[in-house]
């Protein structure tokens, strides 16, 4: 069962919409390889809007997460891609169903 999550918002600067996008979609492979990182989704919550939520059994799976190579990219890209620092929260998560 997973219990602890990460939640980041990421707004991007106007006109690098789509750089995020891209973005976002090249750090699957290195997320595939994290085996600790049980589930992981990028997603648009507006048009500027973006965010990534993960789920990890333990505590020290969030950390590798957070230590690893896509939070590593996603640090050297921000002051080009996003207005604001990214905003990333460690969460709880309370239920969850996987298929």
């Amino acid at each position: 069962m997973v219990k602890f999550g990460i939640l980041a918002t990421l707004e991007a600067k106007v006109g690098k919409e789509h750089e995020v996008a891209a973005f976002l979609k090249s750090a699957l492979p290195l997320v595939e390889a994290e085996p600790e990182t049980m589930a992981w989704f990028a997603i648009r919550l507006s048009p500027t809007t973006f965010g990534i939520f993960d789920v990890f059994r333990d505590e020290a799976g969030r950390d590798a997460h957070l230590a690893g190579e896509v939070a590593k990219a996603l640090m050297a890209k921000a002051p080009d891609l996003f207005s604001l620092p990214p905003k990333i929260e460690k969460v709880e998560v309370l239920a969850s169903k996987f298929s």
